[in-house]
């Protein structure tokens, strides 16, 4: 259980400071910052941020790729009483406008040098953007229009260091600390409303059940924009004291020569980054000895995934979980001590203080080991989507539970099951085929490497399933022997009607296959 003064982000940061002092905290390239560094850094940039004119409650918006700049900027933002809100690195500049106007944000903390892309021109386009009072450069050359990292940090000087810590001091759990904005494939993006309280107790728990200490050194290639990267990440190390290792952009052969080179002990991620890894043709050559622990769970994960990260990538432990923005990112977890079989097949049992229950379609409960929506509700789950009542009671109803739209059940062990998105389920001849469930099933065939299974028009059957196949790299391959071979290991309405093979499954930048992306490229489909 936290300290009873251990309840928001700063007071973590702090302890961290005073327990962890001299261990590093974040090593960026040739950067390196100690966790007394990382605080004192933190403190210097919420001066700056309180001599920006950024009052307490007020949004900073942060768009940029993994850093040890992000990370200090991310706990300024936080000391300074104000609320974050990361900008996915992907969005196109009416996206990223969009995000930025919601959230009322009034300072923009960005780059100019991120795969080609300059972010202050993007954002000195936008014209309707009221509220964005100043943008700054955090790592890129500078532009005219805007300061530069360590001229805005000095403007902090004139601030009293008490300022700060007076604000950091009136935050409690329940004070606002994110705006997170989700991913928007089915609308417009809505954001959604974490606290301190639960950002801490969430974590805290997270790193007791996956076995995190002050010892690993965790390389975080998942986005911070991203729950799983700025909570299960930055913040889950400071709580224990592991050392963060940002990573910008995933890059198998990169990945693979940074777990060498920095001795890194923990690596999550969704399965798609270990299929990639241990598809890649050079896997062998890499020395990844120093690899312990995994989490994954982005995605449902197929057991033959987790046995090949445990034989192949020599994890020692491989746990699965399952969570959302909606709920601070986590949901349950399995426990580091857990057999693998119910890591293989669970994403293990809701945290402490946290409810599930599976609904039908009319709402009502079903009984233990019948599928249906999951519905959560406890600490972690959101205030509210950011001024949209709407969609805030579209998403929790009046008990406080929150619609999940993924489909999966409770066993008798009390550890839950995913079988799929609600939204990526389809039907066809009148069957409900959960494309997860297929793709955990074709995954097993010695040939692939990678592979989506998603629901396509069909005048006759309403849909049908395309497999989309990424080879692995060295094994022949034969359509008609792949389909003969489904047909012999999974009933017949789940057998895919057509397969197309590609390079590579498109992912957006949390690791999660874009399935809308597949059945916008595939042809027309008539039988």
């Amino acid at each position: 259980m936290a300290p009873p003064s251990d309840l928001t982000i700063p007071s973590v940061l702090e302890r961290a400071a005073v327990e962890f002092a001299s261990a590093d905290a974040a090593v960026d390239g040739s950067s390196r910052l100690s966790f007394a560094q990382l605080h004192q850094a933190s403190i210097d940039a919420a001066r700056a941020i309180v001599a920006s004119g950024v009052g307490p409650g007020d949004r900073v918006a942060l768009w940029a790729p993994n850093s040890i700049e992000w990370i200090v900027a991310s706990f300024g933002i936080y000391l300074a009483g104000a609320v974050l809100v990361p900008l996915n690195t992907r969005f196109k500049s009416q996206e990223a406008a969009y995000v930025a106007r919601t959230s009322g944000a009034r300072l923009l903390l960005t780059v100019t040098d991120f795969l080609d892309t300059d972010f202050v021109d993007i954002a000195e386009a936008w014209d309707d953007v009221p509220s964005l009072l100043e943008t700054v450069v955090m790592r890129g050359p500078r532009k005219s229009s805007a300061m530069g990292w360590t001229d805005w940090v000095l403007r902090g000087d004139g601030v009293d260091p008490k300022e700060v810590a007076d604000r950091a001091g009136r935050l409690d759990a329940t004070s606002t600390s994110d705006i997170i904005f989700t991913s928007g494939t089915t609308g417009a993006p809505k954001g959604a409303v974490l606290t301190h309280g639960a950002s801490v107790r969430t974590y805290r728990t997270w790193a007791d059940c996956v076995g995190l200490s002050r010892n690993d050194r965790y390389l975080v290639v998942y986005p911070f924009f991203h729950t799983a990267g700025l909570k299960s990440g930055v913040l889950a190390c400071v709580l224990t004291g592991a050392t963060i290792v940002p990573f910008p952009v995933f890059d198998v052969a990169s990945v693979m020569t940074c777990v060498a080179e920095q001795r890194i002990t923990v690596l999550p991620g969704p399965p798609t980054v270990f299929q990639s890894i241990l598809n890649h043709p050079d896997f062998s050559r890499f020395d990844l000895t120093s690899l312990r622990l995994s989490v994954t769970g982005a995605a449902v994960v197929p057991v033959e995934i987790v046995r090949r990260m445990r034989e192949e990538l020599r994890f020692e432990t491989v746990v699965t979980g399952y969570g959302l923005t909606e709920t601070t990112g986590t949901v349950s977890m399995c426990r580091h001590d857990d057999p693998p079989e119910t890591v293989a097949t669970t994403v293990g049992r809701p945290l402490p203080g946290v409810a599930v229950k599976v609904v039908d379609e009319s709402g009502d409960e079903l009984a233990a080991g019948s599928a249906g929506e999951l519905l959560v509700r406890g600490f972690n789950v959101m205030k509210e989507y950011f001024n949209d009542a709407e969609a805030t009671r579209a998403a929790v109803d009046g008990d406080g539970w929150l619609r999940t739209g993924d489909i999966g059940y409770i066993g008798a062990d009390g550890n839950i099951r995913i079988t799929d998105r609600k939204k990526d389920m389809y039907i066809t001849g009148g069957f409900n085929v959960y494309p997860a469930e297929v793709e955990g099933i074709m995954v097993r065939h010695p040939a692939i490497g990678q592979v989506a299974l998603v629901g396509l028009p069909d005048e006759r059957l309403g849909e049908v399933g395309e497999a989309v196949v990424v080879v692995r790299a060295g094994q022949p391959w034969d359509t008609d022997d792949f389909l003969r071979w489904c047909r012999e290991n999974m009933a017949n309405y789940k057998v895919p009607r057509s397969v197309r093979v590609v390079d590579a499954l498109p992912l957006n930048p949390s690791g999660k296959v874009m399935k809308f992306r597949l059945r916008e490229d595939a042809r027309p489909k008539t039988h």
